[in-house]
Parts: structure tokens; C-alpha cells; sequence
């Protein structure tokens, strides 16, 4: 999508502090961090959110939840992570494009938000 910035940034349109890449996702340091570890995940096909997933998505989305494993590891996450997708206005999904925070390096709060 052209005006899609995750997709700039995924297509190197935009530099980045990339963390991961493969064919199929990209992973990049948030630019506004809200934890010592702050990367986002992301697809490189246009999705725009977890509502827009079709069941042709699954093996992307299942390959995704597994890289976020290696990802958090080589970041030094061995006392655990977050993942978040925001998914939709309310929930403050600023970027219509599917993605996961991955957060750590801090003790997390509960309940978030």
C-alpha cells in the first residue's frame, strides 16, 4: 500500500533500525519506545488489522508467533516479554497496518492501559 509507513519501511522507502527480516516480516525498533525493548513486527503483505485476517493468513501469522520466540531471545528477553496488537480505533491501533510490540527489559503492569 503506498501510503502505508509500515510499508515504506518494510519496503527500506523510510531507514529504519531493523532487528528482523525475511521474506515475509520485518521487525524494527518502535520510534517511540515504551519500554527499554520496544520492536514491532509486522507483515510485509498489507493487512490492515486482526479483523482483516483471512484463513489464508494463518501460516503467515503462525510463522510471525514463532519468530517473536527467536526475536525476543536475541534481544535478551529471558525474563519475559509483551506482545501487543492494538486492533481498531478504540483500542489505539494508530497505524493500519497488522503488527505486534514486542516489550520487555521492564517489569509490566497489569491491567495495561
Amino acid at each position: 500500500m503506498a501510503d502505508c509507513i509500515f510499508c515504506m519501511l518494510a519496503n527500506h522507502d523510510i531507514p529504519t533500525s531493523v532487528v528482523y527480516e525475511d521474506d515475509e516480516m520485518f521487525c524494527f525498533k518502535d520510534a517511540d519506545p515504551q519500554a527499554p525493548v520496544h520492536v514491532l513486527l509486522i507483515p510485509k503483505k498489507h493487512i490492515e488489522c486482526l479483523d482483516d485476517l483471512k484463513e489464508e493468513d494463518a501460516p503467515l501469522v503462525g510463522r510471525m508467533m514463532l519468530k517473536i520466540q527467536d526475536i525476543a531471545k536475541n534481544l535478551g528477553l529471558e525474563n519475559g516479554y509483551r506482545v501487543v496488537s492494538n486492533n481498531g480505533e478504540d483500542a489505539f491501533q494508530t497505524v493500519k497496518h497488522l503488527h505486534f510490540h514486542i516489550l520487555g527489559k521492564r517489569k509490566m503492569t497489569w491491567p495495561p492501559g
